[in-house]
């Protein structure tokens, strides 16, 4: 798979997460893919320093995306 296709894929991953987000005032980015293997993401809004904000990027975000990019092994937050 592409660099190209991945990004899409991701893309995907997050659209499908976004309006759960959204809904609670809250946002993501895809900030970069490296190696083909870990997503760097950046939660926004609402979602910034919200305490479950780390469960729910291991649990909902990083699911979601390995559900569209299995060779995905690990997505980092990174704070804004």
């Amino acid at each position: 798979m592409t660099q190209e296709e991945l990004t899409l894929k991701v893309e995907e991953a997050l659209d499908e997460i976004r309006p759960f987000l959204q809904s609670d005032g809250g946002d993501i980015s895809l900030l970069s893919i490296e190696d083909q293997k870990i997503v760097r993401v950046q939660l926004q809004g609402a979602c910034v320093g919200c305490s479950v904000n780390q469960m729910t990027l291991k649990s909902g975000v990083e699911m979601t995306i390995k559900k569209h990019a299995p060779q995905i092994e690990q997505v980092i937050n990174v704070e804004g």
